[in-house]
């Protein structure tokens, strides 16, 4: 038996016997250009699987690679070397654009796309970052421009609402003085003889109230009396100017508080002394100036950037003669001690008899301070909001970080207030700002009232009061639980609820106690 083995390409071997029973026949892989190759399926299926499983992944990064290539390379050869660089084009991509934005920053704006959709198209049309950079800031730009005329347009427009006086309450008024000119009854004695001797009674519980409006002060008497555990210890003291008197006086004497008393007086009744007339008459002449200073400016609003500043100088509240006169409450009630002040735009929600209690430690003012938001002061509500600390008399004399408390309820122990001299101190400040071109402070009754009554304030439990009611954004903030467990709400801001600009969420908690069934009231169309 013979047996060859041959070391090229040996792929079958035959063997068989001499004798001629049998052959051996060897198969080989020849080396010769004639020489058939043949691959069996062994070899070919694990080439199969490696293509199979790394074609898909190639084509998907191509096909991705390209897209990316699509947005800042023209051409092939561009996409070609960003494929076969290995750098990662979104990096570039980023860079690219940030170095766009910067310059497009620092340059001057041109006349941009008139909408966001010709922006679009413009874009699609050239792929230039740079330029798509400075078209993009040039429209973000232009709405910038209108959003901030768009609110300053609006704050003019609540300013200009907020003055008016709406149709049904100028009838209630023309009502009611047509009713005190005919009716004996509406011009009957408030308080009745009888009840005489509360007004001065320090047992009973004095509120005072300084208001022109008839319809805010029914409010204010209703809802305290309707809160009250104890209406008949209630004294309603309120004060009005002569235009007013008639139809407030017709109004409570027409409608008549069983249960509480209610006095109504007119300024022209009282009889001050010449230095209490010739103080009132100055304090009303310096505040009147200030406002015309900006009244000039009115014109300008809508284009400057201290125009929220001038419609603060000009709101009602600022330029209300019954928010001046507040400075001389002894002189309004010379027979009382103590009196809890109340502004007409507040609604008493729950029994306030808890601050006739409240002990000020020799304080004149008892009020609350903003300082419900965490253990500071809420934001906006501190000294150097309201007071100009970068003016060196106000800075020597004052701290920027102080909480500044609030107006709408306050307890005045009025003893403590005629030992100190609060009244004047307001005046002497009053000229000052004057001398300085109105720089010492920023529009409105409290900034002086602050400076005026610093030191002589303790502070009451602020859940007692919530604010801010007449503001669209400062309302929106306050819970609904905060608003229905507070005593007493104030509706301070713009937004009055017996005006149409008021908010229909909380202006229902001022209007359940306007009452709908009075004659006056259905005959000027007035709805709660």
């Amino acid at each position: 038996m013979k047996f060859y083995i041959s070391t090229k390409g040996i792929r079958r071997v035959t063997i068989s016997n001499e004798d001629g029973k049998g052959s051996a026949k060897t198969t080989t892989a020849g080396t010769g250009a004639g020489s058939g190759r043949r691959i069996s399926a062994r070899t070919v299926f694990p080439v199969v699987v490696v293509l199979g499983i790394v074609l898909p992944f190639l084509f998907v990064r191509i096909a991705i690679l390209m897209l990316e290539s699509a947005a800042v390379c023209s051409s092939f050869e561009c996409a070609g070397w960003r494929f076969f660089s290995g750098v990662d084009t979104s990096l570039e991509l980023r860079d690219e654009l940030t170095r766009a934005l910067v310059e497009a920053n620092d340059g001057n704006v041109n006349e941009g796309a008139g909408s966001f959709n010709e922006l679009v198209k413009e874009m699609t049309s050239n792929q230039d970052l740079k330029a798509f950079a400075f078209k993009t800031k040039s429209v973000l730009s232009q709405l910038e421009r209108k959003v901030q005329l768009a609110r300053q347009q609006e704050s003019v427009y609540w300013h200009l609402a907020s003055h008016g006086v709406p149709k049904s309450l100028h009838c209630l008024c023309l009502k009611l003085a047509e009713e005190y000119a005919v009716n004996a009854m509406a011009r009957s004695r408030l308080p009745p003889p009888e009840f005489v001797s509360r007004l001065v009674d320090p047992t009973f519980h004095h509120i005072g109230l300084l208001t022109d409006n008839v319809l805010a002060a029914s409010v204010v008497v209703t809802s305290a009396l309707e809160s009250s555990i104890n209406p008949e210890k209630l004294v309603f003291h309120i004060v009005t100017d002569k235009k007013t008197y008639a139809p407030l006086h017709a109004w409570f004497a027409t409608n008549s508080v069983k249960s509480a008393v209610v006095e109504v007086r007119g300024l022209h009744q009282y009889d001050w002394s010449e230095e209490v007339n010739a103080g009132v008459k100055e304090m009303l002449e310096t505040n009147h100036f200030i406002w015309k200073q900006y009244y000039n400016k009115e014109k300008d609003l809508q284009y400057t950037q201290e125009h929220s500043t001038y419609l603060e100088a000009l709101r009602p509240s600022s330029l209300s003669l019954m928010n001046q006169l507040r400075m001389y409450t002894p002189e309004l009630f010379p027979d009382l001690k103590r009196i809890v002040f109340l502004d007409d735009d507040v609604v008493i929600q729950h029994d306030i008899s808890s601050l006739w209690e409240v002990d000020l430690s020799g304080k004149v003012i008892g009020s609350v301070f903003k300082s419900w938001c965490g253990d500071s002061c809420c934001p906006g509500s501190k000294y150097m909001n309201y007071l100009n600390f970068s003016h060196p008399q106000v800075s020597s004399k004052f701290h920027g970080d102080k909480c500044a408390w609030l107006y709408g309820m306050n307890i005045f122990d009025l003893e403590a207030w005629r030992r100190t001299n609060i009244t004047e101190t307001y005046r002497q400040w009053l000229k000052l700002n004057l001398e300085s071109g109105t720089t010492m402070w920023n529009p409105g009754v409290l900034p002086p009232a602050l400076i005026a009554f610093d030191g002589q304030v303790h502070p009451i439990n602020s859940s007692m009061l919530v604010s801010d009611l007449g503001y669209r954004h400062k309302s929106a903030e306050i819970s609904k639980e905060k608003l229905e467990a507070a005593p007493i709400i104030h509706f301070s801001g713009p937004a009055k609820p017996w005006l149409e600009i008021g908010f229909p969420e909380v202006r229902s908690l001022w209007s359940r106690h306007v009452n709908i069934s009075n004659k006056f009231i259905r005959r000027c169309r007035i709805t709660a």
